[in-house]
Formats: structure tokens, C-alpha cells, sequence
């Protein structure tokens, strides 16, 4: 069982920002260091039409909030459409993935347990370019 004594507090304008590949920004509300490793907090802003490739984690659950959008999610051999309000557990071991299939940003809530998976995340931000590199 894993033990935390603090509180960990996200302050609006005060957040740790990712952004993937696919070009969603992820906002990481608290993180396995600051839960004792309990779990991962984080919030996505999807643009229309992305979402990470099919993916399987060993370990972790997944638990995503839908706020705004409207996405498809993938679990195993289901799919599904999950519209706002919707909340979606993926679990362990299952190949999944999910994308925003409405024509605006999507934004959802998640979290993952145990924690760890938002360390990752946090790399990203420097694999992705900030800018257009000029092509020579």
C-alpha cells in the first residue's frame, strides 16, 4: 500500500504541460513521486480527429472522464463512442485506444494506477518540436 502525507495541488496557470505527438497537450495534475505511487492525474485536450496508436499497458488501469467532444475508444475487440459525461476503465493487459471524433477539441479527465505512466508524458514535451523545423 502506498503512503502520501501531502497534499499535491494543480493551480490553474501553474500546470505541467506535455504535448504528444499526435499534438494533444496533456496537463499533469499530480504525479506517482508526489502519490507515493499510487497513481497518475492528468488531463488531455484532444485536436478533431487524433488519439495515440493502440497501445497495451502491463500494469496500469486506466480511468478517463469525457468533458467536452465526442471520442471512440477501442478495448480489446470492442468499440465504442463515449460522448461527454461518459467515463471509460481500461484495464491492464488489453490492447486500446481511443481518438476525438468530433470536430472540436476534445477534453477529458484521467487516471492511472498505479502511478508512473505521467513520467513518460512529461518526456514528450521535449521530443516534440515547439516549432516548424526549416526543411533544407
Amino acid at each position: 500500500m502506498s503512503t502520501f502525507r501531502n497534499a499535491v495541488v494543480s493551480l490553474p496557470g501553474r500546470e505541467r504541460i506535455a504535448k504528444t505527438p499526435f499534438g494533444a497537450k496533456i496537463v499533469i495534475h499530480a504525479t506517482a513521486a508526489e502519490t507515493g505511487g499510487a497513481f497518475g492525474m492528468l488531463e488531455t485536450f484532444t485536436p478533431p480527429g487524433q488519439g495515440p496508436a493502440p497501445h497495451t499497458h502491463t500494469r496500469e488501469t486506466e480511468v478517463f472522464r469525457v468533458i467536452h467532444g465526442l471520442y471512440r475508444f477501442q478495448c480489446g475487440d470492442e468499440e465504442f463512442d463515449a460522448p461527454p459525461g461518459t467515463v471509460v476503465v481500461l484495464p491492464p493487459q488489453v490492447r486500446h485506444s481511443w481518438r476525438n471524433i468530433s470536430d472540436q477539441s476534445g477534453q477529458m479527465f484521467g487516471t492511472v494506477s498505479p502511478g508512473g505512466c505521467e513520467q513518460l508524458l512529461s518526456t514528450l514535451k521535449l521530443l516534440v518540436p515547439t516549432r516548424p523545423r526549416k526543411l533544407q
